[in-house]
């Protein structure tokens, strides 16, 4: 078996449905590659809908809404393949590019690779990440005191950390777990997926490890179409599907696993430094969103509403911030 493609849903059936139908027929092999869809207690319809249309399809029922990492480490522990691929269900695929990138990586040293995500327009999309000490790339999306800080940092850093449109070859800290391959053997002496985290930073948390034992990179000259966030909206029930509103359930959700994951990769202190940061926004965004609805004319009322729901994610953040700290075993599930 050469590779194991394994795909999480959550009532993404219809999604799941066009990520196989876009795969070419040879990926249907089932003496080159297997596929193991673990549902995360989906709606029966799904099961039906895709075992009916693709039989090959090996269908593992969780039971529960385990997240990204422990279904994906169940499709893993049941994984055949020299190669592992996670690939989104909100992903179509384009010919040859998943066997393209295989054999890249099998005649490589690196451990895992990613290529080039692209949105349906064909315009280039975030496939990938160096790191930043202290995770500090996740005090850019706060309100308003982000803004300072990226002006602050553009007076120092000048190369970006996050890739966007990639060369043909680009070595890299992490890749997007929306199409992320790696070789088996390094997982093994890498370990699994966190089983901590639910949802979001799992996939740079394990980068983080698989970097230990070897380079990981993006093959720029490989794409697929990935309909960026479409899955998690659907599941969440979230209003936009960017990766930088902190004032919803999914905010709550993006603030926990940031902060999770900078405690493992990077200490105490910057899991401080973050907490503290995001705090200090409180005010700053109470006051400069006030000025700034009443100096463009917008209703009052909507700001407070967005500050009283960053407010209240930052509280819940502190609640369990005794807990990240102390690195007890926790599942941390806010959606």
């Amino acid at each position: 078996m050469l590779i194991s493609i394994i795909i999480v849903n959550y009532n993404s059936g219809a999604l799941l449905l066009d990520c196989l139908h876009s795969a070419e027929q040879d990926l249907f092999d089932l003496d080159q590659v297997e596929w193991i869809v673990v549902d995360n207690s989906s709606h029966q319809a799904d099961r039906k809908l895709i075992t009916t249309a693709f039989p090959m399809v090996q269908w593992v029922d969780m039971e529960y809404n385990a997240g990204f990492a422990r279904a994906n480490n169940k499709g893993i522990e049941l994984s055949k393949g020299q190669l592992v691929l996670l690939l989104n269900p909100d992903t179509l695929l384009k010919p040859g590019v998943v066997f393209a990138t295989a054999h890249a990586l099998i005649q490589s040293n690196l451990v895992a690779a990613g290529v080039q995500l692209i949105h349906l327009d064909g315009q280039p999309q975030f496939s990938g990440s160096n790191f930043m000490l202290g995770g500090l790339n996740h005090l850019l999306p706060l309100p308003y005191w982000g803004a300072w800080i990226k002006k602050i940092a553009a007076l120092w850093i000048q190369e970006k950390p996050a890739l966007i449109e990639a060369p043909a070859y680009a070595e890299i800290d992490w890749i997007s777990g929306a199409f992320l391959m790696v070789k088996k053997a390094c997982i093994q002496k890498a370990g699994m997926l966190d089983p901590e985290f639910f949802l979001y930073a799992e996939e740079v948390e394990w980068c983080s490890r698989l970097g230990k034992w070897g380079k990981l990179a993006i093959f720029g000259k490989y794409t697929i179409v990935h309909l960026i966030g479409q899955s998690i909206q659907e599941a969440a029930a979230s209003e936009d599907n960017s990766y930088t509103n902190l004032t919803d359930k999914k905010g709550l959700q993006l603030m926990v696993s940031n902060h999770l994951r900078i405690r493992k990769q990077y200490g105490i202190f910057w899991f401080l430094f973050q907490l503290l940061n995001y705090t200090w926004t409180i005010p700053v965004y109470l006051v400069c969103g006030m000025i700034d609805a009443l100096w463009n004319s917008r209703p009052p009322l909507q700001m407070l509403q967005s500050w009283w729901g960053f407010t209240k994610n930052v509280f819940e953040l502190w609640l369990i911030a005794p807990i990240i700290i102390a690195r007890k075993p926790h599942f941390y599930k806010y959606l």
